[in-house]
């Protein structure tokens, strides 16, 4: 059983920052592309931002671009979502993904709440 767990969401004031961390129960070095999605309600699942198995290749949302940071330790089997300037658009679930060829896991999301 695959499981990824994410981790730090929470309720924050608009230009606040958030951490989000996901912990995956096997080993995504070398192979797993990994990613943060959002869904808010009444929504479709966005893309936030993906990283490369080696961290090279990393790609953002426009919408989220130079306010969040995504980075990964394949030692620790471990990715993380870095996000500074939090504005209320940013509200949804947020969910961990790891894709490899026809692999594809989920988390089960954790929620990110940006109001004052």
């Amino acid at each position: 059983q695959v499981e990824l767990v994410e981790s730090g969401g929470g309720l924050v004031q608009p230009g606040g920052s958030l951490s989000l961390s996901c912990a995956a129960s096997i080993d995504i070095g070398k192979r797993f592309v990994m990613g943060w999605y959002r869904q808010a309600p009444g929504k479709q699942r966005d893309l936030v931002a993906t990283i490369s198995a080696t961290g090279r290749d990393i790609l953002y949302a426009d919408s989220v671009q130079g306010r969040f940071t995504i980075s990964r330790d394949n030692s620790k089997n471990t990715v993380t979502l870095q996000m500074n300037s939090l504005k209320p658009e940013d509200t949804a679930v947020y969910f961990c993904n790891a894709r490899w060829l026809a692999l594809d896991y989920w988390g089960q999301g954790t929620q990110v709440t940006v109001s004052s």
